[in-house]
């Protein structure tokens, strides 16, 4: 325990100073669709004690990586090439001459980064959670630490969720050195973190790139007078009034989406701007437009990867291999089969998303018809919320005797199982694990 003493000391300061709902995130942040920021989503000073006699025995997560640079320079190359047009005639405004400056220094930080990799924000925010799970569990560290239980680290090996896993992995490790030797190298499994992308995943595939009802349903979203006049209000702050009339509706859309995906990935790049201040983006577009396209960001991942069309579950059914290795997890520590202590699991929002929805979490319960469209005014999902960069799913196991207990938090708010599983006591948050599967079918 005083290895751990005064990594939890500090951790218990940064703890102590978060507000008690910390993830009740600013408004604006849902503009930023699955780029948004994280947040812990509740103090740890709230969470529940586990009842009388039950001690830690195991904690497991599913991860998706921390922030990063974007996937790749088009959005920077476009905006900047219409920049550069609007520039050589005179058009731009006072503000969009300084967007374009601003985006310069974006994409070069980005391209040092490596597009697609994790930022120095990515690595602070795997490594707070880290942190914060070390501090909300000593006991069990100290005890693993004690009889040699080891870590099992696992990623999607794409290079910003092992970074991921390397950097959360970091932190426990300076948090107790004596978990340091119990950490195993962060290990590749493709058909677990990766699904979407493997076999698996062909009717998954096939359904986002032919299925004429969601082809269909994603055009009349996006096709709107709504869409058009965000567009226009977007980039009227950056060019002139006769540049943007000189663009077709379609080329407006496409440069606006462009400025609202720089805007979006600014935070998640905010440790390599000027001084670690921002880069400003978020001055640039008006609030209501930037929602707007946000809310077009949200539509895609709906459908695309969460809960999606009534009756139908080919966007997440393909999770339940996560789910029955969290409960696989669970059952071989109650069993007393392997030595593992923590299970940490590195992905992306393609599987994280799918996974919220399996689960029926927060958010992510319910599913539309053709007549009654996604939308932010009659439906709770947002992407800022359901899978922010460095959202997460942790499950701790408790044990008393021969009985054990799960507890979840969901972006580290205590949060209750899916309806129809009943928690120990009224109000609780703690499942019985034999009640768990009952609930969720495996009994």
């Amino acid at each position: 325990m005083k290895r751990l003493a005064p990594a939890l000391a500090l951790c218990a300061l940064l703890v102590a100073a978060l507000p008690a709902h910390a993830a009740d995130q600013p408004a604006h942040w849902d503009s930023y669709g699955t780029k948004a920021p994280y947040a812990p989503g509740q103090s740890a000073r709230t969470y529940q004690a586990a009842p009388a006699g039950y001690v830690p025995v195991l904690t497991e997560n599913v991860s998706r990586h921390g922030s990063r640079a974007a996937s790749d320079g088009e959005d920077a190359d476009l905006v900047l090439a219409l920049w550069d047009r609007a520039d050589a005639s005179g058009q731009l405004t006072r503000e969009g001459r300084e967007f374009g400056t601003e985006v310069r220094a974006l994409r070069a930080a980005m391209e040092r980064v490596g597009f697609g990799e994790l930022s120095g924000r990515g690595r602070t925010e795997l490594a707070g959670t880290a942190t914060r799970l070390a501090h909300r569990l000593p006991a069990l560290f100290a005890e693993m630490a004690r009889t040699g239980q080891r870590i099992d680290v696992v990623s999607s090996g794409q290079g910003r969720a092992v970074d991921s896993g390397d950097a959360f992995a970091a932190a426990l490790a300076a948090a107790d050195p004596g978990l340091r030797p119990l950490i195993g190298p962060t290990r590749t499994d493709r058909d677990l973190l990766y699904f979407h992308k493997t076999d698996a995943g062909a009717a998954y595939r096939d359904y986002v790139d032919n299925d004429p009802r969601l082809a269909a349903t994603l055009a009349s979203l996006t096709d709107q007078p709504r869409t058009r006049r965000a567009a226009t209000g977007i980039l009227r702050r950056l060019f002139t009034a006769p540049f943007v009339a000189g663009l077709g509706d379609t080329d407006r859309v496409a440069a606006a989406r462009a400025v609202h995906s720089l805007y979006a990935i600014a935070p998640a790049m905010s440790e390599e701007s000027p001084g670690g201040r921002g880069w400003g983006l978020e001055r640039r577009l008006p609030a209501a437009d930037a929602a707007w396209f946000g809310y077009l960001d949200d539509v895609e991942d709906f459908y695309e990867k969460g809960p999606g069309f009534s009756g139908d579950d080919i966007t997440y059914r393909m999770a339940g291999v996560l789910l029955d290795d969290l409960f696989r997890a669970a059952e071989q520590k109650r069993d007393g089969v392997g030595d593992l202590g923590a299970v940490l699991r590195f992905t992306h929002a393609e599987e994280l998303i799918p996974l919220a929805a399996l689960m029926g979490l927060p958010g992510s319960t319910e599913q539309v018809t053709g007549n009654r469209p996604y939308t932010w005014a009659g439906n709770p999902w947002r992407g800022a919320r359901v899978a922010p960069l460095g959202g997460n799913i942790q499950w701790d196991v408790y044990r008393r005797g021969d009985r054990y207990l799960v507890r979840m938090l969901y972006n580290e708010r205590e949060t209750p199982f899916r309806a129809g599983c009943r928690p120990v006591a009224r109000g609780s948050v703690f499942y019985d694990l034999d009640e768990l599967e009952r609930c969720f079918g495996r009994a």
